[in-house]
């Protein structure tokens, strides 16, 4: 799409004073550049990326007790290059830069009361929780997994173990037992964080018998911490080493944080790989990586002030609550939400939004288009007037999702539809204050991320389909994965298909006149009938026009040496499956996309598969269908329904 639509421009005014023009101008004046407009300083950052970063560190205010002496000793090495050589720093110390009266974080569980805390009550309940972590013997290099809901234990809990050295990871209540052990049973805790339950859909939760069945197989926790949320005072007998979160932190009064100094490359985070597609990796970042990345994508590419109120819609399973929280960096209101977005109905996250005058208010595109499907216009029902920006990932955004969101939320806001992974904690293309937002991209690549789209000879092409890929070291790149010692699990994971630069996996699109950047999905579950590749994001935008098609899921099935494509779709109420609507499925289609996009079958099913973080699984359905395991079905929402998709009498015609 080479003329997509504008749907929206900012300001002179909005550009001229936002963050990232007075840093484009710190650029001109420090480095004698005349750098006018974002393409330049883009190209900029990522021909001079010492100079970037180092220009960075000092305009996002980095406290470190030991400076660097070099930023990177060689941008062209992945992976291994090394990153701010020298200095010593601390990643929640960064975060609590603030130590005010100003509110920190809101929080509200579904159907519970408003809750908050200023930025001086966070300092002393970290400083707290450090102090009881410390003294369960928790030192530099420690696992401390949190099983919890968002909410404000958790990011209390992260905080405190950063600020000792040690290292957090996180998951969401909702996982299985399996999925908890394939994650936590990798790194072997020292410390586990969990809350008694959770409320999703109007209905309380249990997770202490899960935490019993997670313990047997966890042998190295020696501590269980758990917080009293569904009930004021849990039964914690069956619980191994259990104490109330009280309990834990009843001896210690707040007192000046000791945040231990570490080198820029020290272990702050282990992230997990969604595993849909076998144990999932183990991913290792860094204090001073996830910082400057996360920081340079709220300060600049989302204009961040101390007067933002951020949100995001996500649970501790997904990157996306590592993102929020490196808001407190900026000064930031975080809001905090746990439970359904749909309960007691669409309304609940916009009634939100105007209650606390959410600025940035972050979602997922299924959810963007779910309210569409609900016919749900927020902009209707609720004031909106600090609403200032959206930011969508998950999967990529259709036209119609943009379309919506201007027509339904707000006209006069920015729509930045962002993409990137947990496995660097940020964004690869993402929005920023000084273009305007066209329908179905992303307004560009990331600052200081040589991102491109590479053709399979490893060019970089415009206006055609290519890989994702970043050609020189970024910071937040992970520095290792966990129980990987040569490094092969890492290399394979990206460096294989262009050695020294990483292949994410992601299907993708550059637009040349507007460098806008279009996502088409996963490369692993790109199509290829006849050898052609096709996205398949091109198929679900062209069925949004066939009203009769609630949700679908598409895939390539192996047939007679080639691919054919196969439709699976859930169907809105009242309509049926017959000869007129598979004919007009595929008719649009071919009129949408091209002949090659034409399903040879379209098939009936009552469910999509999903991943807990809302991404659609068309690799599961894939290897179910060839007869070949899913083998972490716990990463999913709703794993029973593949059962539907196995012994199919239509893929065998």
């Amino acid at each position: 799409m080479q003329n997509p639509k504008p749907l929206w421009r900012p300001s002179e005014a909005l550009i001229s004073n936002s963050n990232m023009v007075r840093f484009m101008n710190e650029a001109n004046q420090r480095y004698n550049l005349s750098l006018s407009d974002y393409h330049q300083l883009w190209q900029w950052s990522v021909d001079h990326i010492p100079q970037f970063w180092e220009l960075f560190w000092k305009f996002a205010g980095i406290i470190a007790s030991k400076p660097y002496h070099t930023v990177v000793d060689d941008p062209l090495r992945m992976p291994g290059a090394k990153w701010f050589i020298g200095a010593e720093l601390n990643f929640a110390e960064n975060l609590l830069r603030y130590r005010d009266d100003r509110t920190a974080l809101i929080f509200q569980g579904e159907g519970q009361p408003l809750k908050t805390l200023t930025y001086k009550g966070l300092y002393e309940e970290v400083s707290r929780m450090a102090q009881a972590l410390a003294a369960a013997g928790v030192t530099r290099g420690d696992r401390v997994a949190g099983f919890m809901p968002n909410m404000p234990q958790t990011i209390i809990a992260m905080l405190a173990a950063a600020s000792l050295g040690a290292i957090w990871s996180s998951s969401s209540p909702d996982f299985g037992i399996k999925g908890v052990l394939d994650r936590f049973g990798q790194i072997e805790p020292k410390v586990l964080v969990t809350a008694d339950g959770y409320f999703y859909n109007g209905k309380a939760f249990d997770s202490l018998e899960r935490v019993g069945g997670i313990l047997k197989q966890l042998p190295k926790v020696e501590k269980v911490v758990v917080v009293g949320y569904t009930r004021s005072a849990p039964d914690l007998s069956a619980v191994p080493n259990a104490v109330s979160w009280e309990a834990f932190l009843a001896s210690y009064a707040p007192q000046p944080i000791d945040f231990a100094q570490v080198p820029a490359e020290h272990p702050l985070y282990i992230m997990y790989s969604s595993g849909t597609t076998g144990k999932p990796k183990c991913m290792v970042q860094s204090h001073g990586g996830i910082l400057l990345n996360q920081l340079k994508e709220h300060l600049l590419h989302c204009d961040l002030r101390r007067d933002d109120v951020l949100f995001y819609f996500t649970t501790c399973g997904w990157m996306m609550w590592n993102w929020l929280t490196c808001g407190l960096a900026g000064g930031a209101t975080l809001v905090l939400y746990d439970g359904s977005p749909f309960h007691p109905g669409p309304e609940v996250l916009w009634k939100l939004a105007e209650q606390v005058g959410i600025t940035i208010f972050g979602t997922s595109a299924r959810y963007i288009t779910a309210l569409d499907e609900a016919g749900f216009e927020p902009g209707k029902h609720y004031n909106l007037e600090k609403l200032r920006m959206i930011c969508s990932t998950g999967s990529p955004l259709s036209v119609s999702g943009f379309e919506y969101a201007y027509r339904a939320i707000k006209a006069d806001m920015q729509l930045a539809s962002i993409s990137g992974g947990t496995d660097l904690n940020g964004c690869f293309a993402l929005g920023n204050p000084m273009l305007p937002v066209h329908a179905g991209e992303l307004q560009g690549p990331a600052l200081g991320l040589d991102v491109h789209a590479y053709n399979d000879a490893g060019q970089p092409v415009y206006d055609e389909t290519g890989e994702l890929v970043c050609a020189k070291a970024f910071p937040s790149m992970p520095v290792y994965f966990w129980n990987d010692p040569d490094g092969e699990r890492y290399r394979n994971a990206y460096f294989t298909k262009f050695p020294g630069v990483w292949t994410h996996g992601d299907f993708i699109s550059v637009n040349s006149r507007t460098r806008g950047i279009t996502i088409y999905g996963r490369s692993d579950a790109t199509l290829n009938p006849g050898g052609v590749r096709i996205g398949t994001a091109d198929i679900y935008t062209a069925l949004e026009n066939v009203p009769e098609v609630a949700d679908s899921v598409v895939i390539g099935q192996k047939w007679q040496d080639d691919v054919r494509v196969v439709l699976f779709v859930t169907l809105a109420k009242g309509a049926t499956l017959d000869d007129n609507l598979t004919k007009k499925i595929k008719q649009t289609i071919r009129e949408a996309c091209s002949p090659r996009h034409v399903p040879a079958k379209v098939i009936q099913v009552q469910e999509i598969p999903y991943t807990i973080n809302m991404k659609k699984v068309e690799l599961a359905v894939r290897n179910v269908i060839h007869g070949e395991p899913v083998t972490n079905k716990d990463a999913l929402a709703n794993p029973n329904c593949l059962k539907e998709y196995q012994d199919l009498d239509e893929l065998n015609q």
